[in-house]
């Protein structure tokens, strides 16, 4: 079942998002617990962050990693040589494996953009084992103010930008709630939520500017079809609102939030 997101390759999903989802990757392992031994999944692995962060558990026998992009599978596969990390291509919307068969199964930063996120959820819960845990977590779209800033400057100025790679809402589940109704609907139990915070850190303009406009998504296309003069004006009402009222560029750092959940089949 295809996802809402819009690959345009792994080296370009590390810049835009990769590099935070490995920093959240830890956190949300915490929070959601990781089991003793056996096998685990990771449910729309990316490039590998939570899988990665996984491995570092010398008591997991196995890591399963699936993802709908190819791209993305190709990507952990050459970033790792652990036996025990088994990468391939495939939907969370019918993950490819027998039910009762997981110790845990992760979903890091990927439910708000499924097709089907109910649908995900219940396959999550259907590949555990009786007792074994789920866990997933999304970006609150309150929350999180390095996006928000870049989104509400490009609409103020380019109103048709919404719907072409930047969101004229909020997705589903990225409000507070939202992540456990969905587990509450798949039938998990003992159902647990918190918030994770990490720091969203930029060298100067250009590394929060570059990935956002040329990495993930369709805004690229959207923007490089304006005239010169309206591509010049954003990047300028951009660069003004990244500094600040600074004068001079340099770092910038905007705490962020994510929504988590786990529960237990």
């Amino acid at each position: 079942m295809p996802s809402t997101f819009v690959a345009k390759g792994a080296e370009a999903y590390e810049a835009s998002m990769g590099r935070w989802s490995r920093r959240l990757a830890a956190p949300f392992l915490e929070f959601a617990g990781v089991p003793s031994g056996g096998r685990v999944l990771d449910a729309g692995c990316g490039t590998g962050s939570l899988t990665l962060a996984l491995s570092a558990h010398p008591e997991l026998e196995v890591v399963e990693a699936l993802d709908f992009e190819e791209n993305f599978v190709a990507a952990l596969r050459s970033r790792t040589d652990d036996a025990r990390i088994r990468v391939q291509q495939g939907d969370v919307c019918a993950l490819p494996f027998e039910s009762q068969t997981f110790g845990a199964a992760y979903s890091l930063l990927v439910l708000h953009f499924v097709s089907d996120a109910h649908k995900a959820a219940r396959e999550m819960r259907r590949v555990l084992r009786p007792g074994a845990a789920a866990a997933a977590a999304v970006w609150s779209y309150e929350g999180t103010p390095s996006w928000r800033l870049f989104w509400d400057t490009i609409l103020a100025l380019e109103p048709e930008a919404a719907g072409n790679g930047v969101p004229s809402g909020r997705r589903p589940l990225t409000a507070e709630g939202e992540l456990r109704e969905l587990f509450e609907t798949a039938g998990l139990k003992d159902i647990a939520e918190t918030t994770l915070t990490i720091t969203m850190d930029y060298a100067n303009f250009e590394d929060f500017w570059l990935p956002k406009v040329y990495g993930q998504g369709t805004f690229a296309a959207f923007f490089d079809g304006l005239p010169e003069p309206r591509r010049d004006l954003l990047r300028d009402a951009m660069r003004a609102a990244y500094l600040a009222g600074e004068r001079e560029d340099g770092p910038r750092g905007f705490k962020s939030v994510a929504f988590a959940v786990r529960g237990t089949a």
